[in-house]
């Protein structure tokens, strides 16, 4: 079907941001320079952006009719397989706009190479238009990104494109049941976080980094034991981190899970305390918590799962992917 719309999804700037907070720039400023901030670095990212961005439209009108969707409507917005979304902004918009893509071609837009490191955004504002005018003629190369999923014993369900949480919604600890290879625990922890590919570099990557510097700072001769049942089932072969500790690597078809803090204490366990998800087996978790427990997924805390006493998670490779558009000499 052919192609009738461009969607852009952008997100408000830093700037745009405070100016909500303090209802306006002069009174954001004030309180920044109070603080001992840099008002001009939110000024320039904001300049820089909105630039970006009326380049973007500028040119994408000469090719195709668009419109906006801010980030925050993502949820509920529905899209249509006649349309192309686009998105400008850093590289967890992608994350969050992916989720409700329904396949669609994404054509990721890195409004500030200077500053965004662009990990999920093959294009800028000078080249876009090569991945807008090719999927327009439907001859795209694409990079398809698997999803992980939630699904609750009542048939609920929630996507993630970087990561899922599971665990309370505040910083009290989260009491549940886990169950992965067979083996069964009661668990009390600050929450799981359950990564896929594309976020294995986010948000997951930074357990590993406390765990690999209170290791350095503590234990020099710690070597990891990939053989033991409680630890990752899969390590790299390049070392990471300064004792040269293994950072574990997945597939496209696997998930990577970490317990975060676990306690250990008469009644709960820390044996269960990461591994690697795959077709053959999944991460099953039930809640202990009579209120407060939630799922949410790429960071986005207002869409989320309740994850109360009686509900069990199931964590697993999803159906669905996304479709995030490459260079076609890629």
């Amino acid at each position: 079907m052919s192609v009738e719309y461009a969607i852009i999804v952008k997100n408000r700037t830093r700037l745009e941001g405070l100016n909500a907070v303090f209802n306006n720039q002069s009174q954001a400023q004030f309180y920044i320079e109070r603080q001992g901030g840099n008002f001009e670095d939110y000024e320039a990212e904001h300049e820089k952006f909105q630039d970006s961005l009326n380049s973007l439209q500028m040119q994408l009108s000469k090719t195709i009719k668009h419109k906006i969707v801010e980030r925050v409507y993502l949820p509920s917005y529905i899209f249509s397989d006649k349309n192309l979304i686009i998105v400008i902004g850093q590289d967890g918009l992608v994350a969050n706009t992916a989720k409700y893509s329904k396949g669609i071609p994404i054509v990721a837009v890195n409004p500030d190479i200077n500053r965004y490191d662009g990990l999920l955004l093959p294009f800028n504002t000078t080249n876009f238009m090569e991945g807008v005018e090719s999927v327009i003629a439907n001859n795209y190369h694409s990079k398809n990104m698997r999803f992980a999923e939630a699904k609750l014993n009542d048939g609920q369900r929630l996507l993630a494109f970087n990561d899922l949480f599971i665990g309370a919604s505040t910083h009290i600890s989260a009491r549940y049941k886990i169950t992965f290879n067979k083996n069964i625990e009661e668990q009390s922890s600050s929450g799981l976080i359950v990564s896929t590919l594309a976020g294995s570099t986010g948000w997951m990557s930074s357990v590993f980094n406390m765990a690999y510097g209170i290791t350095n700072e503590f234990d020099h001769n710690s070597k990891p034991n990939p053989s033991s049942k409680s630890k990752i089932s899969s390590f790299s072969k390049s070392s990471y981190g300064p004792v040269g500790l293994a950072f574990p690597t997945i597939k496209e078809d696997e998930l990577l899970f970490a317990v975060r803090e676990p306690f250990k204490s008469k009644r709960t366990q820390t044996g269960i305390s990461a591994g690697i998800i795959r077709n053959q087996n999944t991460l099953t978790i039930e809640s202990l918590m009579p209120a407060g427990g939630v799922i949410f997924s790429d960071g986005v805390e207002s869409d989320f799962l309740k994850f109360n006493s009686g509900s069990i998670v199931t964590i697993s490779i999803a159906e669905e992917t996304a479709k995030i558009v490459t260079h076609n000499a890629s």
